[in-house]
């Protein structure tokens, strides 16, 4: 067999684990396995292409160097990756999530740009690669500046605290849209020109700052689904311009998925992805809950808490962004086994959006080794609530906002929530009544079943163990 051969068989089996490695992953039993081939599935890609015809060519001209740049990259890459991994906890996968999707756009970007600097033979008008060429520098470039945004958005960094609210970003958006499609015209039209390639980037990077700038941190579970869609979608693109099959399948791959998921998370908060682009929940001005909870806050103690549980046989945990915040999980699963140990049935209940990104309290729960069959999804508790004897909502907001289903002039309104209010009494613990990000007032802390434990959500838990223990 000649060396591509070996070459296409070693993509074909990189492809494959790609594809086990995403069926693997659906399940939280098996994803850490699936992650695992997912790597090995990446290590022979990258080591097949170092024997691509273009590759061995070179060697015979340069040696040994392409090669040693090659390892030197992957040394750096691995340095970096391993930092970041270590650097940032489970609390804060999102903004790890929302920078790997913003460097898998830059490098498309880059591998389409350096294809079309080093080409030797002008490319044909509106052949296939001219247009992969452009959609990958256009969706590349809006990928990684949108994602550098919702990085800062999930990082909380003062510059991009509040959304751009500028009356006129809908026509700033339009008109980056129509310079866009003039540019992949004209990049199309006239391959070789590395001046409307380059010009094509710079107008995508500014409108993947301006599309993401507006929308507020309650819509960010699906920004993140969609930029990783875009990821996917620039690298598939990148492997037509390069040939290269298994970019193709492991880009549309991850572009299939990630547009499957924003779909999964526009229909889990009941909003078109229209209305995530262009409208973006937490964008309006907070709304005062005086009216709300004047006089009707009942706040509780930790052995007041612990006396409530006393006689609880079933108990339903909600986590939300601020047990994230907390880091909080050790602690709920500490509390649970106290309570498990007392005879009572200890279930968590999750909503698809919680927190930052889809499955983020799964995998914060996962970190404490909280037992996957514990762990209800929303439309198969909801109906369990009215026998429910407590439920403690632990940093979550929007999600248990019974707005949604009362109230139709409500931002949230047919928002699918977790109906918590229906259980017999309901404890949440909250540092102060502050609106979750659709930044309005939440009627379940004022009702006549609530109870509010103000405090940090570890420190809260901690002392409820202790209340409990007396």
């Amino acid at each position: 067999m000649s060396s591509q051969a070996w070459t296409n068989l070693a993509y074909l089996a990189a492809s494959m684990l790609f594809i086990v490695a995403f069926k693997l992953m659906s399940s939280p039993r098996t994803a850490v396995k699936g992650n695992y081939l997912g790597a090995a599935g990446m290590a022979i890609a990258i080591a097949a292409a170092c024997f691509e015809r273009p590759v061995l060519e070179s060697l015979g001209e340069r040696g040994a160097w392409p090669l040693v740049l090659v390892g030197v990259a992957a040394a750096i890459g691995l340095g970096i990756g391993t930092a970041m991994a270590i650097k940032y906890p489970m609390t804060k996968m999102p903004q790890m999530v929302a920078l790997l999707n913003g460097f898998g756009g830059a490098a498309s970007t880059f591998v389409a740009g350096a294809e079309l600097w080093n080409t030797s033979s002008p490319l044909a008008p509106w052949s296939q690669v001219a247009i992969a060429t452009a959609l990958t520098g256009l969706i590349g470039s809006v990928t990684f500046w949108g994602s550098l945004v919702a990085f800062g958005k999930l990082e909380e960094l003062p510059q991009f605290k509040k959304p751009w609210t500028n009356p006129n970003r809908h026509w700033i958006n339009l008109g980056l849209a129509a310079a866009t499609l003039l540019l992949i015209w004209g990049s199309a039209a006239n391959p070789s020109s590395n001046l409307l390639f380059w010009l094509l980037v710079m107008t995508g990077s500014g409108l993947g700052i301006t599309l993401t700038l507006p929308i507020g941190g309650a819509d960010m579970p699906v920004v993140i689904c969609l930029l990783n869609s875009y990821s996917g979608l620039a690298a598939a693109a990148a492997g037509f311009v390069i040939d290269n099959s298994v970019l193709v399948i492991a880009g549309s791959l991850v572009g299939a998925s990630g547009l499957i998921l924003t779909a999964i998370m526009c229909k889990a908060m009941n909003r078109s992805l229209v209305g995530v682009l262009f409208g973006g929940l937490g964008t309006t001005t907070v709304v005062s809950g005086d009216d709300v909870y004047d006089g009707k806050i009942k706040s509780v103690s930790a052995e007041e808490v612990a006396m409530v549980l006393e006689g609880a046989s079933r108990v339903v945990i909600v986590p939300g962004y601020g047990l994230a915040v907390a880091q909080a999980q050790h602690a709920v699963r500490e509390l649970a086994d106290v309570l498990e140990k007392r005879g009572t049935t200890v279930e968590y209940a999750i909503h698809p959006v919680a927190g930052r990104m889809p499955g983020h309290m799964n995998v914060l729960l996962a970190e404490a080794d909280v037992p996957y069959e514990k762990l209800r999804e929303m439309d198969d508790i909801n109906p369990t609530f009215p026998e429910t004897d407590v439920v403690i909502v632990i940093g979550a907001n929007d999600v248990v906002n019974p707005a949604a289903r009362n109230d139709p002039k409500s931002p949230i309104a047919g928002m699918p929530i977790l109906d918590v209010d229906k259980a017999r009494t309901v404890v949440v613990v909250k540092r102060s009544l502050s609106p979750g990000f659709a930044g309005i007032p939440n009627p379940l802390f004022a009702a006549d079943n609530t109870l509010m434990y103000f405090a940090d959500g570890k420190k809260a838990v901690l002392d409820l163990i202790a209340a409990i223990g007396k």
